[in-house]
């Protein structure tokens, strides 16, 4: 592989040069800035072979680095290795800026006398928002260096490039949708009017899927189509392939007042639209004649469509509960057949992540995964987002650590959940870890919180435990989870980072500490939470985070001297709410697996 890619920076470079261009900047983002991206935007993947899903590579003339965060540090380095790439750890003290390393690789090596007197640094520029745009090419500015926008180098050079997705779209049925798109769309048009604005390009593909109850399967993992929608005052106008709409779902859209136009015409319309802003990638153009006052010409700088979508009306949050009923019959069903399976042995991380899948795929409902496995066995638990392939996949054996995040989509929820699970004798320091851990996810999961406080303010919650042994975790504790969409949806997020969405009753999110200790072993506990009101008093409305996965969490590798009895009850109640939710739908034998309550302090 590091052959090829060598190859392909070379072919790169000579492109360059042809361009005049004295670097070129690979973000790891398509024109919609979605998290998983089809194939045919994966231009980053192509030129570095680096697989996770955040990164950004840069190839210069004579150099090549690659700026990636602490989730993917120990798999960049092996995947980098043999290549040009040299790794720079995003988020540390140490690393530099793209801006400032292009300059500084630019003055140092003298590439700009060798180009000539104009130095130029090439993006393409459908992948950024005109915000981005801006602030690179201001930094770069300062240093009179130029950026061009107009460039897709992989056009040219990567002769097999997949081409754009064309599958089909489906209808979302209002049983599980719980709204109607027209209800959706005024709804979006009065935040329009509220801020005098006329209309809003909206190129985030789950907003168009949540928007139009519509649902696809063009992106890895997460049911949405390749599209855009223009919504005015007025009209409403879905750019797509028309290849991908059955007769059913023109009808629909006939219906809802829909217009259809191809999706190669949206470019045109966004340019006279205005442009995308950064925190919701939607475009939001102030032209309305009737505003009672001058205001400016700018974007909206606000998620207007994520801050209705995340906020889960009744049917949808029936449909998480049915869904993870669903997918806890599934969990239960594969721990109970992990450890015998793994004392006969012949099980890798592969094998258990295929059969997995299989359990969850004989659920009602599924529709495949929302996101690929991370089954992490011993070492390989400390990689944050790992994914076994064939060349790294290794026995599992009855003792250690097996770090377990999955998910599945069904058509009524999504799911998300990580489990740690001992598989036979464990070292102390695994022991102190997982414990650790699980009062990390219960110190977050008991927390009473005002409405509409960030999820910035929660996140010393679930860090405050291990802090105080001096351990820390560099990925963020929660995110969102789609209603049959993305499983990390925003604006809101529960993270060190200041990240200003508020929580309110109704979202999703995420409680998922985790230690990870390289070449040893990781541990991460993880439950989709439903944020509920827990009472107002005279200081305000209160909220608290209520369980909506069901599945055992392991208590064999507890330390119970490290408990509380407040931490005990919890696990009591989870315990005794996951028994009764699945009990019905398990066998004598599987209901046996469960865990019973713990009667007082350090029993088992």
């Amino acid at each position: 592989m590091s052959n090829s890619i060598n190859e392909r920076v070379e072919r790169l470079r000579g492109y360059l040069r042809g361009k005049g261009l004295l670097a070129f900047i690979f973000p790891s983002t398509d024109p919609h800035q979605g998290e998983y991206v089809p194939a045919h935007w994966q231009t980053r993947q192509w030129i570095s072979g680096f697989d996770g899903s955040a990164g950004t590579a840069v190839v210069t003339i004579s150099d090549a680095a690659l700026w990636t965060d602490s989730r993917y540090f120990i798999a960049a380095e092996k995947q980098l290795k043999g290549t040009p790439f040299r790794l720079m750890k995003d988020g540390l003290p140490d690393t530099p800026t793209i801006p400032k390393w292009l300059i500084e690789s630019i003055q140092n090596s003298q590439l700009g006398e060798a180009m000539g007197n104009e130095q130029t640094v090439g993006i393409d520029g459908s992948l950024y928002t005109p915000e981005d745009i801006e602030v690179l090419r201001a930094e770069l500015g300062k240093a009179g260096i130029g950026l061009r926008t107009d460039l897709d180098p992989a056009e040219e050079l990567w002769t097999d490039r997949p081409s754009i997705p064309k599958n089909k779209v489906e209808i979302q049925p209002l049983e599980f949708a719980g709204e109607t798109a027209q209800s959706k769309i005024e709804r979006v048009r009065q935040a329009l009017r509220e801020r005098y604005a006329e209309s809003i390009v909206i190129s985030a593909l789950d907003d168009i899927a949540w928007l139009l109850n519509l649902r696809g399967s063009d992106v890895h993992c997460n049911p949405v189509f390749v599209s855009y929608v223009l919504l005015t005052l007025h009209d409403v106008t879905l750019f797509i392939d028309s290849d991908k709409l059955d007769e059913t779902v023109k009808d629909y859209l006939k219906e809802t007042g829909v217009k259809v136009r191809p999706y190669e015409e949206a470019k045109v319309f966004s340019e006279g639209q205005g442009a995308r802003s950064k925190e919701q990638e939607n475009t939001i153009a102030h032209s309305n004649p009737l505003a009672p006052c001058p205001l400016p010409l700018a974007p909206i700088k606000e998620s207007l469509i994520s801050s209705l979508k995340c906020v889960k009306n009744a049917a949808e949050i029936e449909g998480y509960r049915r869904a993870m009923v669903r997918d806890g019959v599934a969990m239960v069903k594969f721990l109970r057949w992990l450890k015998p399976a793994v004392e006969a042995g012949g099980e890798t991380e592969i094998s258990i992540d295929r059969k997995l899948t299989a359990l969850r795929a004989e659920q009602a409902l599924y529709r495949g995964l929302s996101f690929d496995t991370i089954a992490g066995y011993g070492p390989h638990g400390a990689i944050v987002h790992y994914e076994a392939t064939p060349e790294t996949d290794i026995p599992i054996e009855p003792r250690g650590l097996l770090l377990l995040d999955s998910g599945a989509q069904y058509q009524d929820g999504t799911t998300d959940i990580t489990r740690t699970i001992a598989l036979g004798p464990l070292t102390d320091e695994e022991r102190f870890d997982y414990t650790l851990v699980l009062k990390c996810h219960i110190s977050l999961a008991l927390t009473r919180f005002p409405d509409g406080i960030s999820g910035t303010r929660l996140d010393a919650m679930a860090r405050y435990p291990m802090w105080r042994y001096g351990i820390n975790y560099g990925h963020g504790t929660g995110h969102g989870v789609g209603s049959y969409l993305c499983v990390h949806e925003g604006p809101h997020q529960i993270r060190h980072t200041w990240k200003p969405a508020p929580l309110h009753a109704g979202m999703t999110v995420t409680d998922e500490p985790g230690i990870y200790r390289e070449g040893r072993h990781g541990v991460r506990i993880e439950n989709t939470m439903l944020i509920v009101e827990d009472g107002e008093t005279e200081f305000g409305k209160f909220l608290r985070l209520e369980p909506l996965t069901l599945c055992p969490i392991d208590l064999t590798p507890v330390l119970w001297d490290m408990m509380t009895p407040e931490e005990i009850n919890y696990l009591n109640a989870y315990h005794k709410k996951v028994y009764e939710e699945l009990a019905p739908y398990l066998t004598e034998e599987e209901r046996k697996s469960l865990p019973q309550p713990l009667q007082r302090r350090g029993e088992q």
